[in-house]
């Protein structure tokens, strides 16, 4: 018989804190004494239940974490913390899953302004502009948007490009009294430099009032923001200008801005300044990350030298390897200048090399196998992008069935429907196109005189 004591309330939220893994944290917390089965039922505390649900938010066992919201709502006395359910909205964004944050929302009874801000946030960081709109007309009901409204959107703004209503809003802000911070400029002016032919003196000035008006400086992030835009448009004496006023005002020269320069040099066929740029950051002790490898890819492969893109492939930089958009880069160049052997057989190699393919990886090598004409790989490549649930362009594969019908490979064109149809995609451009196609050719329509239910889809 155990003579050990029963856990506390107190004992058990100091046990869930210290535990790391969510769900011997969730045994614990649904049977904190099970060497006592005869102590009266537990009573847990209201920090228990924000420690256990904030674990199971972060290991997203979202069905876990529901029952115990609706525990700590039905069966306690305590009211379930706003600030909780504002870490659950998020973590759904996150977990991309817009509708769940909503229906949290929905469930506070008189939600805060900041717990709306959490949802708008939370629906922008999914792209989903349809909720996003809907929702904008209740922002009056909490006594006017504060600056993380607004700055939520202005960077909706920013997402679909939409310059006039940016400045609408700021305008709005500054006659309601609402002070913009930090987050509001860089966001103002990384949208202006998207576009840097035409609205980068804009941003320049944007960044000028920043500081002389309203007393704020401008961060690490609104200067790369510049030196990209600078770069792009072949200003690059101003980049440099820009770096050293980065130095002027000790702000640290951190691997973004460092990779951001390379980048912008590089691209820009300043390769000497572009590789001394580089050379000065090892100096300075900043060390390269995957990014840094990807830009030094992409400038090999542009110059096509493989041989070079390959070694930072294979040994990376100080450690360091590319992530998979170096991979897809790669791929990507050897498709287009023809080496698509060697680009299937680097695709074939990535598990290997511990680099898991992404869609965008499948999209590149399926569409560098249509212009190359190689179909009978492309269909094998888009056979096991439907498997793994990646999703083609419709352009792509629309423009992949037009180049098999005229072709005249009817026999891999079956195949490759009869496995789109297998693996439930559905695109209706494509499905147009085959049936114009058999409609203008008999041969065509002979040979799927057994796949009427493919064309009928």
């Amino acid at each position: 018989m155990s003579t050990s004591k029963p856990i506390s309330s107190f004992r058990l939220t100091s046990l869930l804190r210290s535990q790391k893994d969510p769900s011997l944290a969730l045994q614990l917390f649904l049977n904190p004494n099970p060497n006592h089965p005869f102590v009266r039922p537990f009573r847990h505390s209201l920090r228990s239940y924000d420690l256990i649900i904030t674990k199971l938010v972060q290991a997203k066992m979202f069905p876990q974490m529901e029952q115990l919201l609706d525990q700590l709502h039905t069966q306690t006395r305590f009211p379930t913390p706003e600030p909780l359910l504002r870490h659950v909205i998020a973590a759904y964004a996150r977990a991309g899953l817009p509708s769940c944050a909503l229906r949290t929302f929905l469930s506070i009874p008189a939600p805060s302004l900041r717990s709306f801000n959490s949802l708008l946030h939370a629906l922008l960081a999914y792209r989903d502009f349809a909720s996003f709109t809907r929702l904008l007309p209740h922002l009056p009901r909490f006594l006017g948007p504060d600056a993380c409204s607004y700055n939520i959107l202005i960077h909706a703004c920013s997402l679909t490009d939409d310059r006039d209503r940016a400045w609408k809003l700021f305008n709005e802000m500054r006659r309601r009294g609402v002070r913009p911070n930090q987050i509001t400029f860089r966001t103002l002016i990384n949208l202006l430099c998207k576009s840097p032919q035409l609205h980068l003196p804009q941003a320049f000035k944007v960044k000028e009032d920043m500081d002389r008006v309203f007393k704020i400086k401008p961060n690490a992030f609104v200067y790369t923001s510049l030196i990209k835009a600078v770069c792009e448009v072949g200003d690059f004496d101003s980049a440099v200008r820009l770096k050293d006023e980065m130095v002027r005002n000790n702000l640290k020269l951190d691997v973004v801005v460092y990779n951001t320069l390379v980048s912008g040099f590089l691209k820009g066929g300043k390769k000497d300044i572009g590789f001394r740029v580089l050379e000065e950051m090892k100096i300075g002790g900043v060390k390269p990350n995957s990014v840094t490898c990807n830009v030094l890819i992409g400038e090999f492969c542009r110059e096509g030298k493989f041989e070079e893109a390959y070694r930072i492939l294979n040994d990376g930089l100080e450690g360091v390897k590319p992530d998979v958009f170096g991979y897809n880069v790669v791929i990507g160049w050897l498709c287009k200048e023809g080496k698509w052997r060697e680009a299937d057989d680097l695709f074939g190699d990535m598990p290997r090399r511990q680099c898991v393919p992404d869609v965008v990886t499948y999209r590149t090598l399926f569409n560098g196998l249509c212009q190359c004409m190689q179909f009978e790989e492309a269909g094998l490549v888009l056979e096991e992008m439907i498997f793994k649930g990646y999703v083609p362009r419709s352009s792509n594969l629309n423009e992949f069935v037009g180049m098999m019908c005229k072709e005249g490979d009817f026999e891999l064109l079956a195949k490759v429907l009869s496995g789109l149809v297998g693996g439930g995609f559905y695109c209706e451009d494509v499905w147009k196109t085959l049936v114009l196609l058999v409609c203008q050719s008999e041969k065509l329509l002979g040979a799927f005189e057994h796949f009427d239910e493919l064309v009928l889809a």
